[in-house]
């Protein structure tokens, strides 16, 4: 992996590079080849840009619990967690007033989210950290 595709930037070169378009080509949109769309490039690289990933788990969690983690959110956990990377955590919770969030700091993964209703209900187990934001 090269340093321009871990950061996920294109390096310059690639971009000199045109493909040449078929003259006998239908007009019209480009067929689904199954690679990758736009909106997929789009979400990595937001990804990218805060240096937390979310995991298939908690993705599907956020969704369905309805819990908000827009850019600021999203930042917010990031914070959350270089400050427990500096205390030396390895999984923690990371408690919002609306939603907590499994986290495990040196991979920086959100594991799972849960919202309120069930933070209630719930007993954390095999954490070593707590924070609240």
């Amino acid at each position: 992996m090269t340093v321009h595709q871990r950061n996920g930037r294109v390096p310059p070169d690639a971009l000199r590079q045109t493909p040449k378009q078929d003259p006998a080509a239908p007009d019209g949109p480009p067929e689904d080849t199954g690679e990758s769309s736009f909106a997929d490039h789009l979400e990595a690289a937001q990804d990218q840009t805060d240096g937390i990933d979310l995991s298939g788990h908690a993705k599907q969690r956020i969704a369905q619990r309805n819990i908000s983690l827009d850019t600021p959110q999203r930042q917010e956990l990031a914070d959350a967690m270089d400050q427990l990377d500096d205390k030396g955590a390895q999984d923690a919770a990371v408690l919002r007033e609306d939603a907590a969030f499994v986290v495990n700091v040196p991979s920086r993964t959100v594991v799972t989210a849960l919202d309120q209703t069930e933070m209630k209900q719930r007993v954390f187990t095999q954490i070593d950290s707590a924070m609240r934001l």
